[in-house]
């Protein structure tokens, strides 16, 4: 009977720090990571309490939650640099980033900020960069990324992204996907104008 109890106990347990895990990455996707823990407690209907005991701080909950996204953020510029011509390299980062921002603005805040400071997070990303930095060293000796480029302009774009809104995620993606054409030809040494991906019909914000 014992043995019973302390069963459940532990699949209560991972039942609450899956759904505590579930609800921050909505929440830091959709709001960025301004969002308070109480209110990934509330959303997860557990105690705040439940949530410190399993993530002891919201750097330790952020680090968890964009563990797969931070991953696959790699990914992508590994695959950026494993590529023959360094300037479809940088063009194949540039789209894939912008789309994954697109559907997961938490994360990108995430990477682009000092946040979190996680020492296996932290070191994912400085790798992560260091390699997207070789790849824009390859690019612009090859030619084709404009002498000027710094990788602050790749952080700009993902904050300009992140002015799209709509509420659908295919047409947040396929805005963006036309937004990163426009960036791609602002980035090239001598653009070559090129037909955009199709517009996406977007609600005009009203201030």
């Amino acid at each position: 009977m014992a043995a019973q109890v302390v069963t459940t106990l532990r699949s209560d347990a991972r039942d609450n720090r899956g759904r505590i895990l579930a609800v921050a990455r909505l929440a830091f996707a959709a709001e960025g990571l301004d969002v308070p823990i109480r209110e990934i407690a509330r959303r997860a209907e557990v105690g705040v309490a439940t949530v410190y005991r399993h993530f002891q701080t919201k750097e330790a909950l952020l680090t968890e939650a964009f563990a797969e996204q931070m991953a696959s953020c790699s990914a992508i510029v590994e695959e950026g640099l494993a590529a023959d011509d360094p300037w479809q390299g940088f063009c194949l980062v540039i789209e894939r980033l912008m789309e994954m921002h697109a559907l997961d603005r938490g994360f990108a805040r995430a990477f682009t900020s000092q946040l979190p400071q996680t020492p296996d997070f932290a070191a994912e990303r400085d790798r992560t960069l260091r390699q997207l930095l070789e790849l824009v060293r390859r690019a612009r000796e090859a030619g084709s990324l404009r002498e000027d480029f710094v990788l602050e302009d790749i952080s700009l774009a993902l904050m300009a992204n992140e002015g799209i809104r709509a509420e659908a995620p295919e047409m947040r993606v396929a805005a963006s996907r036309r937004f990163a054409a426009l960036m791609i030809q602002s980035f090239q040494a001598n653009p070559v104008p090129t037909p955009l991906p199709p517009a996406v019909r977007l609600p005009l914000s009203r201030g």
